[in-house]
C-alpha cells in the first residue's frame, strides 16, 4: 500500500481528533485486559502460597495504578499531544530523557508487549488448532558461541503471532475509525464475559470459600516480602498499559476532559474485575493446585462449572488479547511519531498518510520489530523484560508531575493530581521497591533493560546532530 498516496505535502497533515470518552475509556480498558489475568496467576502462586496475599497483591496492584492513573491524568490534561511519556519526559527533564523513553518503547518496552500478548494468542489458537500452536516447534538450532552453543527453536506458534500483528497493523493503517471499531466490540465483549463469570461463580460455582490467611506457611518475613515483590511484577504486567492512553492524547476530543475521566474510570473498573475474579479462582481452586499453571482461568472455571468451560475460556481468552492486541498496536506508533516530529527518529515515522489520517510508517516499523521479538522470545522472558523497563520509566515520568510544577508553574492544568503529593509519592517510593526486587530476583532480565536504555545515549547523539545538520541545511 502506499504510504504517500497524495499530492499533499505530508508533513502538513496532522492527526485528527476521533476519540470521545467512551472510546478513549474502552482503549485503555481493552488494552489493560490482555492475558494477564487468564495466564498470570499460577506465576504468583509459586511464589506466594497464600490466597490472601495473592488478593491483596491484586487490590494493591489496582490502588498503585489508580495512583499512577491520576498523577497522569494531570500530565495528559496539561499537554494533552502525541506521544504521552514522551511528551512529558521531555518538558520534565530535556529531549534526552523523552527520548531514551522512546527508545526502549520502541527496541523492547512497547513492542515486547506486542510480542507477548501475540505469543499469548498463539498459545490459545494452538488450543483449537494444535497445528498454529506454540508446542508444535517446526526448526530446533544449536548455534555454536564460544566455547558452547545457543539452542533456539522456532513453531508455528510464533508465525501464528506474526500472523495476527500484521493484519492488526494493518486495520490501525487504515484509519483510526476501524482500530477504535474493533477495540470498542473486543473491550464491550470481554468486560460483559468477565462479569458474567463472576456473576455465575458467585450463583451456581461449585467451590469452597478460600482460606484468607496472609502466611499460612510460615515464611520468614524477608522471604515474604521478596515473594510479594516477584508477584507484584506479574501483577504490573497485568495493570501494564494504563498509560497508554495517554499515547493518543492528540485524537481524543475535548482531551482536558475525557482523558482524565477515561483513566479514572477506566482503573476503577479494571481493579474491581481482576479483585473479583481472583477471589473466583480461589474459590474454585486451592492456591497449590494453582502453582505453575499458565491457563489458569481455564482449570478454575472447569472445577468451577465443568470440563466443558475450558473451550469456552479459550474464545474468551482470544477475545481478550486480541483487543488488547489492537490497542497496544493503536497507541504506541504515537510515540514514535512524535519522536520523528522532534527530528530524534527516522523522518518518515513523522508522515502522516494524507487519506488514512494514521502514522503508517511508524505504525510499519512498530510491527516489523515487534514480529523480530516474536520470533526470538517466549512469553514469560519477554513480560518480565518489558515490565522491568516499563516500571523504571513509569516511576520517571510520575516524578516529572513534581519537576513541571516547579519548571512550568504556568502550564495550564485543568485537572490536578488529587492528593497531591502524597499519591504520586506512594506510587513513585511502592514502584522503586518492586524495581528493586525485580534487579534482585530477575537480574539477567533487568540488566538487560539497563543496558539497552544505555545504548540509546550514543543513538540520541546521531539523531540530535543529524537533525542539526538538516537544521543548518535548510
Amino acid at each position: 500500500m502506499d504510504l504517500n498516496n497524495s499530492n499533499k505535502d505530508s508533513s502538513q497533515i496532522g492527526l485528527v481528533r476521533q476519540l470521545g470518552l467512551f472510546d478513549s475509556t474502552m482503549v485503555m480498558m481493552g488494552i489493560v485486559i490482555g492475558s494477564g489475568i487468564f495466564l498470570t496467576t499460577g506465576i504468583m502462586a509459586k511464589s506466594i502460597p497464600s490466597a490472601g496475599l495473592i488478593l491483596v497483591a491484586w487490590l494493591v496492584g489496582g490502588l498503585l495504578t489508580l495512583a499512577g492513573a491520576l498523577t497522569y491524568a494531570e500530565l495528559g490534561a496539561a499537554m494533552p499531544e502525541a506521544g504521552g511519556q514522551y511528551v512529558y519526559l521531555k518538558e520534565a527533564y530535556g529531549p534526552m530523557a523523552g527520548f531514551l523513553f522512546g527508545w526502549t518503547m520502541f527496541f523492547a518496552y512497547q513492542t515486547g508487549v506486542i510480542a507477548a500478548l501475540a505469543l499469548a494468542f498463539a498459545e490459545y489458537v494452538g488450543h483449537f488448532i494444535p497445528s498454529l500452536g506454540t508446542k508444535n516447534v517446526i526448526l530446533t538450532l544449536d548455534i555454536p558461541i564460544l566455547q558452547g552453543s545457543l539452542s533456539y527453536s522456532l513453531s508455528m506458534g510464533q508465525i501464528t503471532g506474526i500472523g495476527v500483528i500484521v493484519v492488526l497493523s494493518l486495520f490501525n493503517f487504515i484509519g483510526v475509525g476501524l482500530g477504535k471499531l474493533i477495540q470498542n466490540l473486543f473491550t464491550v465483549i470481554k468486560i460483559g464475559t468477565i462479569a458474567g463469570i463472576i456473576i455465575l461463580g458467585f450463583a451456581i460455582g461449585k467451590g469452597v470459600s478460600p482460606n484468607l490467611v496472609l502466611n499460612p506457611t510460615g515464611m520468614d518475613f524477608g522471604a515474604l516480602i521478596m515473594a510479594i515483590g516477584v508477584a507484584l511484577v506479574a501483577v504490573a504486567w497485568a495493570f501494564d498499559g494504563r498509560n497508554n492512553i495517554n499515547f493518543v492524547a492528540g485524537e481524543i476530543k475535548n482531551p482536558r476532559r475525557n482523558l482524565p475521566l477515561a483513566l479514572i474510570f477506566g482503573t476503577l473498573g479494571i481493579t474491581l474485575l481482576y479483585v473479583l475474579i481472583h477471589y473466583i479462582y480461589l474459590y474454585a481452586l486451592p492456591v497449590s493446585d494453582m502453582e505453575g499453571v499458565v491457563r489458569i482461568a481455564e482449570k478454575a472455571t472447569g472445577a468451577l462449572f465443568s470440563a466443558a468451560t475450558g473451550s469456552f475460556i479459550s474464545i474468551l481468552v482470544l477475545v481478550s488479547v486480541f483487543g488488547s492486541l489492537n490497542g497496544s498496536i493503536l497507541v504506541g506508533p504515537r510515540v514514535f511519531y512524535a519522536m520523528a516530529r522532534d527530528g530524534l527518529f527516522f523522518r518518515k515515522v513523522a508522515q502522516v498518510h494524507p487519506r488514512f489520517r494514521t502514522p503508517g510508517y511508524s505504525i510499519l516499523y512498530q510491527a516489523v520489530w515487534a514480529s523480530l521479538l516474536t520470533l526470538l522470545g517466549t512469553f514469560e522472558q519477554i513480560f518480565t523484560f518489558a515490565m522491568f523497563i516499563a516500571i523504571a520509566f513509569w516511576i520517571v515520568a510520575t516524578a516529572s508531575v513534581f519537576t513541571l510544577r516547579k519548571k512550568r508553574p504556568d502550564l495550564p492544568r485543568p485537572y490536578k493530581t488529587w492528593g497531591y503529593p502524597f499519591v504520586p509519592a506512594i506510587f513513585i517510593l511502592t514502584s522503586c521497591g518492586i524495581l528493586l526486587n525485580t534487579l534482585l530476583e530477575k537480574p539477567v532480565e533487568a540488566l538487560a533493560g539497563i543496558f539497552l536504555t544505555v545504548l540509546g545515549i550514543p543513538a540520541y547523539l546521531y539523531w540530535k546532530r543529524r537533525f542539526q545538520t538538516v537544521e543548518n541545511k535548510t
